[in-house]
């Protein structure tokens, strides 16, 4: 549990399953992925975790079911003024654990070619490079992506053995 005064890091948050009923967490979700239309498309066949500090939500990934014992994370984001206390990591972590315990053998994510830090925390988190999907977001996305003043233009996908 977080309290006031104490340092937030990830061993303080803890992370459900989002109810159905509850909304979801469109301002968590859109700083993974820019797009509302885009997260529309996969997030009702999908599982929606948020990460709490108490009752704040700080953080969220979308764990969706795909073909042949695979899941995907489509979605993880943590708040901006929460990055860099290791939640990223916690969420990926229990993105795996759920998966395994759902019963699928790989876990599968993908990023942008832009996304430099999330592709470094995939790889140090066990994924491989498995596929490129060329001009993903040129396709996809009607207004370009910039991130670290590299255009967004190619879908990175990695998988994970569980």
């Amino acid at each position: 549990m977080y309290l006031p005064g104490m340092m937030p890091t990830a061993e303080n948050m803890t992370i459900q399953l989002l109810a159905p009923q509850d909304a979801l967490p469109y301002d968590l979700l859109l700083l993974a992925d820019p797009s509302r239309e885009m997260i529309d498309t996969y997030i009702q066949h999908s599982h929606v975790y948020v990460a709490l500090m108490g009752d704040l939500r700080v953080g969220v990934y979308v764990l969706t079911p795909l073909e042949d014992n695979k899941a995907e994370v489509k979605n993880i984001a943590v708040h901006e003024s929460w990055q860099g206390r290791g939640l990223g990591k916690q969420l990926l972590a229990d993105a795996a654990i759920k998966a395994r315990v759902l019963g699928f053998r790989t876990l599968v994510i993908g990023t942008g070619n832009s996304s430099v830090a999330q592709l470094y925390l995939y790889q140090r988190s066990g994924f491989d490079i498995t596929a490129i999907r060329k001009d993903f977001f040129l396709q996809h996305y009607a207004t370009p992506i910039y991130e670290n003043g590299i255009q967004c233009k190619h879908m990175i996908m990695l998988e994970k053995d569980l």
